[in-house]
Parts: structure tokens; sequence; C-alpha cells
């Protein structure tokens, strides 16, 4: 099994989407109850999509963006309530509450397409880090500042991390991955597509993303067609 090339999950995600964290413990779940102990080994990989490209680049005042996007606080609230639960239910505390800003959300695709470029397992942990700052802890995620301390708590260069967001690096191929999603008809996330080969949209019960990973791995790719 050294030999056999691993398993790739590409996961089309925005990080001010709860649901895409919800989709990240699921399928941390699917992936436990794996129990071939030659189980192929899987890479895992963030493609970025932005559930409001028309934020400005420093955010926008939270409460006016619910008002704007739910009509207000209160329907927000109820909203989140939902969220809220399936979220205890995968052991994610949410506290939307906690949160000021409403960020634009390029900066921290950037970050972390330059990270997968270093490390994935590092990239990974700085998608678990940014999750968690923004829907746990309030920090403003469209802050490059704060960006780069989350890069350094997930194990990368604070301040290669810090140098890169401030250049413009990144962006041209971020824009060009997020018109490819919604070419190839992504619509909402989460959005997982496993081994090039099989897509599964939304936060699935961990069973049916086990089940989709099971056909992938042994599903082969037709030459010549579409990815992610």
């Amino acid at each position: 099994m050294l030999n056999t090339p691993p398993l790739s999950i590409d996961i089309v995600s925005d990080v001010v989407c709860p649901w895409c964290y919800i989709g990240k413990r699921k399928l941390e779940a699917a992936l436990a109850q794996r129990t071939d102990v030659d189980a192929q080994r899987v890479q895992v990989r963030w493609l970025a999509f932005q559930l409001n490209p028309d934020i400005p680049a420093g955010g926008v005042d939270r409460r006016s963006y619910l008002e704007q996007k739910f009509g207000g606080p209160e329907r927000a609230q109820q909203i989140y309530a939902r969220i809220k639960t399936a979220g205890d239910e995968v052991g994610i505390p949410f506290d939307f509450e906690r949160i000021v800003r409403q960020p634009n959300t390029v900066d921290a695709h950037r970050l972390t397409a330059w990270a997968q470029d270093l490390d994935l397992d590092a990239a990974d942990a700085l998608v678990e880090r940014l999750f968690r700052a923004y829907f746990v802890d309030g920090v403003n995620i469209g802050d490059i500042d704060a960006l780069a301390a989350l890069a350094g708590d997930a194990g990368l260069d604070a301040t290669a991390a810090r140098a890169w967001l401030a250049s413009d690096a990144g962006r041209t191929a971020i824009e060009a991955e997020e018109r490819r999603a919604r070419a190839l008809g992504v619509t909402g996330v989460p959005f997982f597509v496993f081994n090039q080969r099989l897509a599964v949209s939304g936060a699935q019960p961990p069973e049916v993303l086990l089940e989709a990973i099971e056909q992938a791995a042994t599903a082969k790719l037709r030459p010549g067609q579409p990815q992610p």
C-alpha cells in the first residue's frame, strides 16, 4: 500500500460558512470509522469559495450584515439556533454573538493556499484554527495580523505568512479557483470531491461520506473528466 497513490479529498469551502466547519467534523468522523488497516492514505485539499464576494476588503459591521442578509439579528438568531444545535452534536461550541466583523475571506483563502504549498498537514491545522477563531473566539479573520498569528498557531512561520498576506501574491489563483468551482456547478458549500471522481454536496452524515470514500477508493477517473 506504500506505493498506492493517496485518496484525494478536495473540499470546496469558505471559512465563514458554519456548515463547512460542521462538514469538516463529519468528514473527520467518517475517516475515523475506516476499519481496514491497509486503507488508502488520504490527502485533503481545501479549495476556495466566497459566500460573500462583494464584502469590501476591510469587512463590514456584523450587525449591519445580518440586517441586510436576514432582516435583522432576531431572524439570524432563529437560523443560527439550528446551526448551533448541529454544532453541539459534533463538538463545535459556536458563539455567534462574539463575531463583530463580517470579513472578506480572500486573504484567508490565500493563506490556506500558501500553507498547502508548504505542508498539507499544517494547512489542515490552519483551516481548523481559522474556523475556530471566527466561530468560537470571534477573531476578525479578515485582518492580516490575526491571520499571520493563526498561521503561527498552526505551526507555520508567522512572519513569512504575514509577508505573503501583505503582498498580492496568490490572489489571481484564488479567483481562478473559485471561478472554476462555480463553472463546474458548485453553488453552495461544503462540497466534497473524492478522488476527483465522486462529489457530495453539503455537511452530510459521516456514513454518507464514508460510503462515498469507499466508492471513490476503487473508482477510476475517466480520461478527460473535468476535475474541480
